[in-house]
């Protein structure tokens, strides 16, 4: 059973992420919610294309989840939460802006976007609700070093069905950042862009980073 705290912090995760994904996904977030002239059907589709994105986080984390199994130890699983730790200190370091080291996460993945890119440029303007969910699919593989540091946070879990919801509720968490996005994208820009803002999502993950780490065995997962 998932203790409340983990759903908790992956929620929270998605929600000061919102910063970064507003540079990484926000312009195509904006292009959905607009390829059509009714309001309502574009925030439907744009709703469709989170709806996939959210899907493809799910499923990473199931994935990574699953070689749990090489995680036999306890040796193994504190160095397993201790790295998720560190990579959630190093998310917030991103987030505020203090250090990139991340992105050197995101070149590492960029070859597996090379082959899905241009499927999903094809996908594009985006015309009905399976376009859309197709489209947010495909881009939910975006290399990403905040979507990659909470997948290794995730596995600490040792458990893919863990793993997976515990990405479900970081893709939920990242759902109000990018549907204003795409509805209300300069004004939700003005706003994250903020470097006070930056400064202050990012002090948070980096207090998520430092609580998961199991000092001496003090915190618990």
């Amino acid at each position: 059973m998932i203790e409340t705290l983990s759903l908790t912090t992956a929620l929270v995760l998605g929600l000061l992420g919102g910063a970064h994904c507003l540079g990484m996904c926000g312009g195509i977030a904006a292009t959905v919610s607009m390829s059509t002239p009714s309001g309502g059907k574009g925030l439907w589709l744009l709703t469709g294309y989170n709806t996939g994105r959210i899907f493809s986080y799910t499923l990473a984390g199931g994935l990574i989840g699953s070689i749990s199994w090489l995680l036999e130890s306890e040796a193994s699983l504190i160095a397993m939460r201790t790295l998720a730790g560190l990579m959630l200190v190093a998310m917030g370091l991103y987030v505020a802006q203090w250090w990139q080291g991340l992105v050197h996460l995101e070149k590492a993945g960029s070859r597996l976007w090379q082959g899905v890119r241009p499927l999903a440029s094809r996908l594009l303007p985006v015309k009905n609700l399976l376009q859309a969910l197709t489209l947010g699919a495909l881009w939910g593989w975006l290399p990403c070093g905040l979507v990659y540091s909470t997948l290794i946070w995730a596995s600490a879990a040792a458990d893919w069905q863990t793993s997976a919801q515990l990405m479900m509720a970081f893709g939920i968490g990242t759902l109000p950042t990018m549907l204003l996005t795409g509805v209300l994208a300069h004004q939700v820009k003005q706003v994250l862009q903020k470097k006070i803002t930056k400064n202050l999502f990012g002090s948070l993950i980096i207090f998520f980073g430092i609580y998961t780490i199991p000092w001496a065995g003090i915190t618990g997962y």
